[in-house]
């Protein structure tokens, strides 16, 4: 059996007349009402010190928490993002296309009339416009082309034709060296595409929707 023995320690230590040279602190027995006080205080605040260290390590371990918690949700929030983001476009391009089919059918020679207007001075000197339309609006667009033409200063003659393969507000404005088209099924058509590439271009790489805040002092 192995017997573990208590190392003796010189607590009081002679000199070589006999006095004593150096002895251990006794501890005190007996305090006064302002010692106790001093006492109470120094031991309050290194409780208070304890509290403030553990409340401190606890919030610090849950922001580490909650910080774990938002990386792991990032992925799932971008696609959150980037579906709010495809269906609001979606929506508005509905809302567009149906706003700019109760425009047309009220005013179906407007794109011909608004073509016309644009390429005033590029077919100024020409003497002859051929415009083929749908056959039910060929008088509706050969009086709105008229009127255009005289408030540009077009002087040439202005010949509006039937193409039945033409859905009504689309057009087509030929002259001697150049020509215009507009069909509305086939330009909201483009448009749909355009905004479907620019969605699957971006993909979830867009920009956050709530912007980051610039740190104090950034300009």
């Amino acid at each position: 059996m192995t017997v573990t023995h208590k190392k003796f320690t010189f607590d009081t230590v002679f000199n070589d007349e006999g006095g004593i040279a150096s002895e251990p602190a006794r501890a005190k027995r007996h305090y006064t009402p302002e010692e106790v006080e001093v006492e109470k205080a120094v031991a309050r605040a290194e409780g208070e010190r304890s509290v403030t260290a553990r409340a401190e390590l606890a919030a610090a371990a849950a922001l580490a928490d909650i910080a774990a918690s938002v990386r792991a949700a990032l992925p799932a929030l971008t696609k959150v993002a980037h579906d709010y983001r495809v269906t609001s476009a979606q929506l508005s391009l509905a809302c567009a296309r149906t706003i700019a089919g109760a425009a047309l059918e009220q005013f179906p020679e407007a794109p011909a009339a608004a073509a016309l207007k644009a390429l005033a001075r590029e077919v100024e000197v020409e003497p002859r416009l051929t415009v083929r339309s749908n056959p039910d609006l060929i008088e509706r667009m050969q009086a709105a082309l008229d009127a255009t033409a005289d408030n540009c200063g077009f002087a040439g003659k202005i010949a509006v034709r039937s193409d039945p393969g033409l859905p009504a507000a689309a057009f087509t404005l030929e002259w001697s060296d150049g020509r215009a088209a507009f069909d509305p099924v086939q330009t909201a058509a483009r448009v749909e595409d355009a905004l479907n590439n620019a969605l699957t271009a971006e993909g979830l790489h867009a920009e956050p929707l709530i912007p980051s805040t610039p740190a104090t002092g950034d300009q």
